[in-house]
């Protein structure tokens, strides 16, 4: 069994905590704001490293850079989400959703062949454990609001916002 480090990232939409081991990224959370507040106080830079796990977080870490400065669109990270085999449909299908375009959760459902499991859909997008790599924000109700996002709603508009303004 891989060893689990984790390191918070400050994201221009808040402060995140990414946890990986040698082979992948297993979650990306956003950190709530007490919690950020706390790591900060206490926060001592990750240090030995194992080199794999080293070269994932500088890759990770470059690629969120990226993104949150408009050069990157689509993520190539190692991903190893724990979830159900159906989660991981869903989430699977999340990445294939193209950046600075939405989908409802109806939508999601048909894609992964059962168009009645719109509430499980969204049960799994809730339960999605890597933020913004795994493109949950891009997930709207059927009349096109916004719903539940695990970072609020005014982080999901800021990413909505901020790939909508600059898709190719």
């Amino acid at each position: 069994m891989s060893h689990l480090y984790q390191q918070t990232y400050i994201s221009p939409v808040g402060d995140l905590e990414i946890h990986f081991n040698e082979q992948a990224i297993c979650q990306i959370s956003f950190l709530h704001p007490n919690k950020a507040e706390k790591l900060k106080e206490s926060l001592v830079a990750q240090t030995n490293l194992p080199p794999a796990a080293d070269r994932l977080l500088s890759h990770t870490t470059k690629q969120l850079d990226e993104y949150f400065a408009n050069v990157r669109q689509d993520f190539d990270l190692p991903l190893n989400p724990s979830g159900t085999p159906f989660q991981k449909k869903v989430w699977e299908t999340l990445t294939k959703i193209p950046y600075g375009e939405t989908r409802t959760y109806k939508e999601i459902a048909i894609a992964i062949g059962n168009e009645k499991a719109c509430r499980a859909v969204g049960m799994a997008n809730h339960n999605n454990p890597i933020a913004i790599i795994i493109p949950c924000h891009r997930v709207i109700g059927s009349d096109g609001s916004l719903t539940g996002y695990a970072g609020g709603l005014h982080i999901k508009q800021a990413l909505l916002d901020l790939e909508t303004l600059h898709a190719k």
